[in-house]
């Protein structure tokens, strides 16, 4: 990969792939200027509040950790305009960005990426065929996520495997919502991040946006979820994740496919 991290070496690279462990600004603040085809952004949705869940049929508090909780609006809005802001920075002109998030946090996401001069292309819905259930009995089942597409501006010339996405969906145009279920305990082996997306999302969102060696970004790694998909479509990847149990758990995983 001919991407440079000025004075930031990788915890761990291969000819295909880079994991940095480091704060996520300062590595996209020193990442080589339009470089990246295709960042996919699964950022803290901000939901830890000290609320219930269901995991694994029991009761469990809403804390995911640190890195997921926020004091007010405002600073969750500037830190999206922030990572959003760099982001763009290490974009290629005709490259594409794509955000993950729920209602805690995508709509921050959305303005910010307006407000950064983005084009939002899709608005995909992701629809869980097994939620966990809501435990309070006091508003609709939780069973959706949003996946914002955006291009750099108005004007740039995206790619779109439009042919291979009509394939995939049995010749008909593929809508934008997209029904499947949650992350398998197959494919969390090697140990488990709190958001970990299924290995089908990403491969459909690489595969429907990026060419075979195409560089793809994560600049919330977690545990590599793009990575793996990276390495099955045949494209390059970098990862980026401060925590070092998820940068372990991300090498575990992307050098075992």
């Amino acid at each position: 990969m001919a991407i440079s991290v000025h004075g930031i070496k990788p915890y761990y690279v291969d000819n295909v792939s880079a994991l940095y462990r480091n704060d996520t600004f300062e590595v996209l603040s020193k990442m080589t200027p339009e470089s990246i085809d295709l960042i996919f952004a699964d950022p803290p949705y901000f939901l830890s509040n000290g609320g219930i869940s269901c995991s694994g049929g029991r009761a469990v508090r809403v804390d995911k950790g640190e890195w997921d909780k926020v004091s007010t609006l405002q600073e969750k809005h500037q830190f999206n305009r922030k990572w959003i802001s760099l982001c763009k920075r290490v974009l290629k002109p005709d490259g594409t960005i794509w955000i993950s998030g729920t209602m805690h946090n995508i709509y921050s996401v959305g303005m910010a990426l307006e407000e950064e001069g983005f084009k939002i292309i899709n608005n995909i819905v992701w629809q869980k065929t097994n939620p966990p259930p809501n435990l309070a009995c006091r508003c609709f089942t939780h069973s959706t996520e949003t996946l914002l597409w955006a291009k750099k501006n108005k004007t740039a010339h995206h790619l779109f495997n439009y042919e291979l996405m009509k394939n995939i969906n049995e010749g008909k145009q593929m809508k934008d919502v997209w029904t499947g279920s949650l992350t398998s305990s197959a494919e969390k082996k090697f140990g488990k991040h709190p958001t970990q997306k299924p290995l089908y999302l990403l491969e459909r969102i690489i595969l429907a946006s990026t060419k075979e060696g195409d560089i793809v970004l994560d600049p919330f790694c977690g545990s590599s979820t793009t990575g793996v998909a990276c390495r099955k479509s045949g494209r390059f990847y970098i990862g980026i994740d401060n925590c070092i149990e998820y940068i372990e758990i991300s090498k575990e995983r992307i050098t075992h496919v």
